[in-house]
């Protein structure tokens, strides 16, 4: 393990200004993207959308960008290797090596990241390929009774497994426990949940023997469920999300990109602006978001070649927005005068 390197790599990924764009949809999750706007998910598809983004001047204000296997593998249209892009915009090409949630044993209405078999060999050769960062994604459900100690555990200890292995390989691991937004719970239970699964997920790091300089960590922020009816100020959970993060994660982690989570895209540039002009923090607060990046170019791309400009546009400015708020000096009127 090259420690020098990982942490090098690491502070690039979460510099100032710029953030990750999680461009790792799986090819269900990516139809169901397409569907939205009436464009068929095929690889040319899929192919031709992600090239716009990484052709265009928004990678400015992006450090990173997590794969898909499909796309790591994939050239442009010219031939150009989708890497290669990547790499000339002076972003880092990093991969997804998970293989998404299964339901956990014995544990009614939890999940469990898999992928662990076979995933030294995987990451030699994305390395190979270009990746200089991984990520592997945590689903921990909120609901009557849920999450379990077990869930928490079990999710808690992959992360960790996961996360030695790419050290190994001399790749970044974004380690990324996601407590979900999505049931009817309080702002305090997020919090509380929260604060246990980031708890269990860096004892598990010190157990798996983690250079912690040479990770990214990648959080839900503290909101209300979206079935709560309950909403929260920018405010609020800027400083519950901040007290946690003081909380429960040590000084030597470089920098924290955070999920969108479901949110919108205003809201999760807001937040993550609010925790910057918080005062001086241990670590970089930056964006790792899919959807709020996205969500704008998908809609204006819709498909169709001659919308490219117009997607290239909307991309620029979600990219801009959270680069500002990474520096904490995003604001409210920006938005307005770009609509």
């Amino acid at each position: 393990m090259d420690l020098a390197e990982l942490n090098k790599v690491a502070n690039a990924m979460v510099a100032p200004g710029r953030g990750v764009l999680a461009a790792d949809e799986s090819a269900g999750t990516c139809k169901k993207r397409f569907d939205a706007i009436g464009v068929e998910s095929t690889e040319e598809n899929r192919r031709d959308y992600r090239e716009l983004l990484f052709r265009s001047k928004g990678m400015a204000n992006i450090s990173g960008v997590i794969l898909f296997d499909e796309t790591i593998r994939q050239k442009a249209k010219d031939g150009t290797a989708l890497v290669a892009l990547i790499q000339q915009s002076g972003a880092i090409p990093g991969i997804k090596v998970d293989k998404g949630s299964k339901p956990l044993a014995a544990c009614p209405g939890e999940q469990v990241t898999e992928g662990l078999d076979g995933l030294r060999e995987r990451l030699i050769e994305y390395r190979e390929l270009g990746a200089r960062f991984a990520k592997w994604r945590a689903v921990i459900d909120i609901g009557p009774g849920i999450p379990s100690h077990t869930c928490i555990v079990a999710n808690a200890h992959a992360l960790g497994r996961y996360a030695a292995l790419c050290q190994e390989q001399d790749i970044v691991p974004i380690v990324e426990p996601e407590v979900l937004m999505d049931g009817a719970h309080d702002m305090d239970r997020c919090y509380q949940v929260s604060e246990f699964v980031l708890k269990e997920t860096f004892e598990q790091l010190y157990e798996q023997r983690i250079a912690l300089e040479g990770m990214v960590l990648k959080p839900n922020m503290v909101v209300p469920g979206k079935k709560s009816g309950q909403r929260a100020s920018v405010e609020e959970v800027a400083e519950r999300t901040l007290k946690l993060l003081k909380n429960c994660v040590p000084p030597a982690v470089p920098g924290i990109a955070f999920l969108s989570g479901g949110q919108s895209d205003e809201e999760a540039t807001a937040h993550l602006d609010a925790m910057n002009r918080l005062g001086e923090l241990p670590w970089h607060l930056t964006f790792s978001y899919g959807r709020a990046l996205q969500a704008a170019p998908q809609k204006a791309w819709s498909g169709k070649s001659e919308n490219v400009a117009a997607a290239q546009r909307a991309f620029i400015h979600r990219a801009r927005m959270n680069g500002l708020a990474a520096l904490g000096q995003w604001k409210a009127d920006l938005e307005r005068r770009a609509a």
